[in-house]
């Protein structure tokens, strides 16, 4: 009981954190940054709860239904936001369905191996993930039309975005947040089969 109990408290929480990480549409000034660390929120939030549910049943497919729960509680708030006024077109895509097949993958092609679940999986989880979401923020409206329409309110002189150094990271907020990502989500990966020995 205690560890389905766990799997829904974790899918819910998961959810909420990647409910929060489509506001880079949001932060004009700032959108490849904000994407880069979003993306790299929404692989780890995916991959400790999907291997922990994929070594708890140690049935190769359950990663993926994990990410359909994520899924579809997302769905499910989001419509509750979007009955409050708020856009519903950011993050409605099912990105993280295809990590975690990639996931399974592994998983059932190593022979339930758990140290290459942990490398291998959590290299392409934390790779694949970022990919995957720039495909999601393609799809959604145009990030300046949505400010206009939902703008924000005035930001403490704190928060005031300066301009963006064109160049370095800006450039390529994929491959920044797939390179973070594949390295913090082995090690989200570990813990997801670690808490299995409770």
């Amino acid at each position: 009981c205690t560890h389905y109990l766990f799997i829904v408290v974790v899918a819910v929480n998961s959810t909420l954190l990647t409910i929060n990480a489509g506001d880079y549409i949001f932060y004009t000034d700032w959108a490849w940054t904000s994407y880069t660390v979003f993306s790299i929120s929404q692989t780890l939030m995916l991959i400790v709860g999907a291997t922990y549910y994929l070594t708890f049943t140690g049935v190769p497919g359950t990663a993926t239904y994990y990410a359909l729960i994520m899924t579809v509680y997302t769905w499910i708030a989001k419509g509750a936001w979007f009955a409050l006024g708020y856009p519903y077109d950011f993050i409605v895509t099912p990105v993280w369905l295809p990590s975690a097949m990639l996931l399974d993958l592994v998983y059932w092609a190593t022979k339930k191996n758990k140290h290459s679940l942990i490398l291998f999986g959590g290299v392409l989880v934390g790779m694949s993930l970022p990919l995957f979401n720039m495909v999601n923020l393609i799809t959604v409206a145009d990030p300046l039309e949505t400010a206009f329409k939902y703008p924000r309110p005035t930001l403490p002189p704190y928060m005031t975005p300066i301009e963006p150094q064109v160049g370095k990271f800006y450039n390529s907020p994929v491959a920044l947040g797939a390179g973070a990502g594949a390295v913090l989500a082995c090690t989200f990966a570990a813990l997801g089969c670690k808490l299995n020995t409770w």
